[in-house]
């Protein structure tokens, strides 16, 4: 029962509905720890303590602390005699010394380490006794006063030992007793006799209730009330009106919103649409205070009354859920599946919520009424077999409906989404069998055990629907902002808003599974107090303070090498590959100056890194060596500069332009318009063929051929002046053509000159050839091409082969064992 009341105190809280329940609970709580130190301090004859229990810090005993340890332990020693919110009342004022014995053993951590410091200068005492007689002093001096500031850290060190052994017992001891309560068998709902049980308490209850309600005949509450009517029936009618028309105004103006259209219009229709729950909200608050406030019913009556706008938000937010998840406007639905089936899915979600505000004015009515535990499971018992149906029927349509219909999607995006499919088909499968297993367990007699699988299960379906809500309605304002739209939905930002609503959610996931609210804080606890690495302590403020710093220095390190870029370098003489490497030096000494600062200012101690590194030492020299072979191999490309980005270079087989230069590998795009990625290694100690570094001059080769018996002169005339009239060639050195001797088949010469740009040789190459080709047909010079005569050994084999003569001896193919002659 106690669980179910805390899933529905759990449920409220997600809607907002008990915030001022929650504060009172943290209020009450406050009080409690403070009446038991007042009580102690009182006991011990001690002036009562301030705020936290903290007592005077520089006493050294801690009577006060010993006094209520000891109190403790024998209550704890008793512990099945004390009923547990003793217990957790008495462990919250335990944690509260706790943490201030956490704060006692970090007193004076600065001038400690000074100390120490000053006598580590000191250096040891030598064995001899023998040293200058003001080091003694000193050292004598200074250890002294190290004991005097060590001896309170050790006292309250140890008291937060005991502290923190003391408050696991009671942590035990607590999980203990509520594993033996969901493992106990209670009444079943299926025996005959717990039926007339609770049909004898049910006719009290409802006598009670009837007895209660008759308020509204009495005189003396008529006659105060006649004072009211004006007023009572005008508040009733606005809350009625509200309750009634609220949806209907809500729903108007976000019809509005949809025809209006535009960017941001999913946002504006998000937020219109939480009116569907406000107003009618309001309405119920304002019902609930106007009965109220008539003064005509009793408590009890009065209570149930109060509990009407927390039932109601639990209806009006369950059917909000529903109709952002399964919207009835494809454009506003999450989940897309066809539109009777979304129906029928937020048909589940009311039912849903029906059922369980039915089980919460169950539990709240008969725990009012101090009802028997054979009156709650019996009436409790239809509602979770329906509760259970409607998981079933819930869990099939999860494991067996595709979120995109096959007719709308394609290979691709099934593929996409097959992951995702196969956990809503796993989660329906859970689904199903909590449906099953919990009026099981109920029929049984276990139905704390039930309740706690039920209940849960329908809390966290609920949860994770507000977490998929609240991540569209986050992607959705990032759209807006950014000017990206529905597009946004899809994004990188839209997963880390899903991921960080995950996160947010575990405590509350914890919490419905039956966690306590003293594990949470128990777990945050720890996770501030940080963990050890190397012998260093790293806490979240010192990781947050690396991360920061961190960032300011990177953020400035990129700023400055963007004014390089853009505004110091293209103003000097220093070439684009010079810059480049520039620029990148720059980025790898900020990166490590900002890490190195970061480091000092969160107080990171890198020393306990040492075996850690002497480790890394050995792995790197075995398995990371051509990664760090190639890193230090970049460093040199951008010190030593023999290439730099927009050379033309060929390495090995490969022939491109160098198109970036990082700390692993050099990116090369190829003439065919393809990028090849070298290792940085292969650049430093291979062989690397640079056209371009420090000037474009090349030279450029172009052979021809003319026949034999043609006027050399007259050929060396014409390519001097085809070459001369190339605007890329350099007229300094001119140009020159040589007759490079007698060919087997032509005269053979070469065409080299120098061209201002080696980048257009091709080009150059194709000009010079055309025109060699139009000038030589003009002067009637023969371009000879090579000709071949074959000889035939034997040729009267062949005839005798083809007494028919099919073939000719003449013929321009030969056999196989013929031979070229010379």
């Amino acid at each position: 029962m106690k669980n179910l009341l805390r899933n529905f105190l759990v449920l409220a809280l997600l809607f907002g509905a008990s915030i001022g329940a929650a504060q009172t609970t943290t209020q009450d709580l406050q009080s409690d720890e403070s009446a038991g130190q007042t009580q102690a301090a009182a006991n011990n004859g001690d002036e009562v303590p301030e705020e936290d229990g903290a007592r005077d810090a520089d006493d050294p005993l801690y009577p006060f602390w010993n006094e209520t340890a000891d109190s403790a332990e024998n209550k704890i020693d008793s512990a099945e005699d004390i009923p547990t919110d003793e217990l957790e009342k008495l462990r919250a004022t335990l944690a509260n010394f706790r943490t201030e014995f956490s704060i006692q053993r970090g007193a004076n951590a600065e001038r400690i380490a000074n100390i120490q410091s000053q006598i580590a200068a000191l250096g040891t005492a030598p064995e001899d006794g023998i040293e200058a007689p003001e080091i003694t002093v000193n050292r004598l001096e200074l250890e002294e006063q190290l004991e005097g500031l060590l001896a309170p850290v050790r006292v309250a060190d140890a008291a937060f030992q005991r502290a923190e052994g003391l408050i696991g017992e009671i942590d035990r001891i607590i999980r203990d007793r509520k594993a033996r309560n969901l493992l106990a068998l209670g009444p079943s709902p299926l025996d005959p006799r717990n039926w007339l049980v609770a049909f004898n308490d049910a006719t009290r209850i409802l006598k009670d209730l009837t007895q209660d309600a008759s308020g509204v005949f009495d005189r003396a509450r008529q006659q105060s009330f006649r004072e009211k009517v004006p007023l009572f029936l005008l508040l009733t009618a606005v809350s009625l009106t509200l309750i009634v028309k609220g949806r209907g105004w809500a729903n108007a103006m976000i019809d509005y919103l949809r025809a209006m259209g535009g960017g941001g219009s999913g946002v504006w229709r998000f937020l219109v649409s939480l009116l569907r729950i406000a107003i009618p909200l309001f309405g119920l608050y304002g019902l609930a205070y106007t009965l109220n406030a008539s003064e005509l019913f009793g408590d009890d009556v009065a209570a149930l009354i109060g509990l009407l706008p927390a039932w109601g938000f639990i209806l009006l937010g369950f059917r909000w859920l529903a109709e952002r998840l399964y919207a009835r406007e494809d454009e506003d639905t999450i989940i897309t599946i066809a539109p009777d089936k979304r129906s029928l899915m937020r048909f589940y979600m009311l039912l849903m919520s029906l059922l369980f505000v039915s089980r919460g004015i169950v539990e709240v009515l008969f725990t009012l009424e101090n009802a028997k535990a054979e009156t709650i499971v019996v009436f409790a018992f239809p509602i979770v077999v329906t509760m259970g149906s409607v998981l079933i029927l819930l869990g099939m349509r999860l494991r067996d409906e595709h979120i995109v219909s096959p007719e709308s999607a394609d290979e691709e995006t099934s593929a996409k989404l097959s992951g995702f499919e196969r956990a809503m088909r796993l989660a329906g499968n859970g689904t199903i069998a909590v449906g099953i297993a919990a009026p099981i367990m109920a029929a049984v007699g276990y139905s704390e055990a039930g309740n706690a699988l039920l209940y849960p299960t329908v809390l966290s379906i609920v949860l994770l629907g507000f977490v998929v809500v609240f991540q569209r309605f986050g992607a959705d304002v990032y759209g807006l902002l950014s000017g990206q739209g529905s597009a946004a939905r899809d994004g990188l930002i839209a997963i880390l808003i899903g991921f960080v609503l995950i996160l947010a959610s575990l405590p509350l996931l914890a919490l419905l599974w039956g966690a306590r609210i003293a594990d949470l804080t128990e777990l945050w606890i720890r996770f501030l107090a940080g963990f050890d690495l190397g012998g260093t302590r790293i806490s979240p403020s010192n990781f947050l303070t690396f991360a920061v710093v961190f960032l300011i220095g990177y953020t400035i390190t990129r700023l400055i090498q963007s004014t390089l870029r853009q505004s110091v370098l293209p103003k000097t003489n220093l070439d684009i590959g010079g810059q480049n490497a520039l620029v990148s030096g720059v980025g790898y000494v900020g990166i490590f100056l900002a890490a190195l600062i970061a480091i000092t200012v969160a107080g990171l101690d890198l020393s306990g890194f040492a075996i850690v590194a002497g480790a890394l030492s050995v792995g790197i020299g075995f398995g990371l060596q051509n990664i760090v072979n190639n890193f230090v191999s970049g460093i040199i490309l951008l010190v030593e500069r023999p290439i730099s980005e927009g050379d033309w270079i060929e390495v090995g087989t490969q022939m491109g332009y160098v198109k970036d230069i990082s700390v692993r590998s050099t990116r090369i795009e190829t003439f065919d318009r393809t990028d090849v990625i070298v290792p940085n290694s292969d650049l430093v100690s291979g062989t690397v063929t640079n056209y371009t570094r420090g000037n474009t001059v090349g030279r450029l080769i172009v052979p021809v051929g003319v026949a034999y018996g043609t006027d050399t002169k007259k050929v060396e005339q014409i390519l001097r002046e085809i070459a001369n009239a190339q605007p890329l060639v350099l007229g300094n050195p001119p140009p020159d053509v040589f007759f490079m001797g007698f060919g087997a088949d032509s005269l053979d010469f070469e065409i080299r000159a120098i061209l201002r740009d080696v980048n257009w040789v091709l080009s150059v190459r194709n000009d010079i050839n055309h025109e060699i080709a139009r000038r030589f047909i003009e002067a009637d010079i023969e371009i000879p091409f090579a000709q071949r005569d074959i000889w035939l050994r034997n040729p009267e084999t062949l005839q005798s082969a083809d007494p028919d003569n099919r073939h000719s001896t003449d013929e321009s193919f030969a056999p196989d064992d013929s031979k070229e002659q010379p």
